[in-house]
């Protein structure tokens, strides 16, 4: 797999947790043991994709 494919891929489990995180709040009890969870999933995965995205932008030569 590709960088910028494991970048997409990441970006896909983003958006899927945003979409979970927006059903449980909705919910009429919603688990807030859940959603801190997920959460703290989301970020987690945005933090790998700003890390994987700004490593590709340090390995690319720069024009001068």
């Amino acid at each position: 797999m590709s960088m910028h494919e494991h970048v997409d891929s990441l970006r896909s489990k983003h958006a899927r947790l945003e979409q979970l995180i927006d059903e449980e709040l909705h919910r009429p009890l919603p688990d807030h043991v859940t959603v801190s969870r997920l959460k703290k999933e989301k970020l987690r995965i945005k933090d790998e994709i700003e890390r994987l995205e700004h490593g590709e932008m340090q390995s690319q030569p720069t024009l001068n």
